[in-house]
């Protein structure tokens, strides 16, 4: 999976510490993901109707 940067404030950063902290996570990085993957979730849930397992596809080369 490809690595995106974003900047954030410092308002945003509290925010994602305590996500951080609240779930038991060891970075910020890992709140995006966990962030990312219960929008997700929550979204496939709202389409069809029941939640779904989500895993990392790693590219073959070719």
């Amino acid at each position: 999976m490809a690595d995106q940067s974003i900047t954030l404030d410092d308002a945003e950063l509290d925010v994602l510490e305590r996500i951080r902290q609240q779930q038991g996570l060891s970075s910020i990085e890992q709140v995006g993901e966990w962030l990312l993957k219960s929008g997700v979730r929550k979204s496939a849930r709202g389409i069809t109707g029941r939640g779904r397992a989500l895993y990392q596809v790693e590219r073959k080369p070719k």
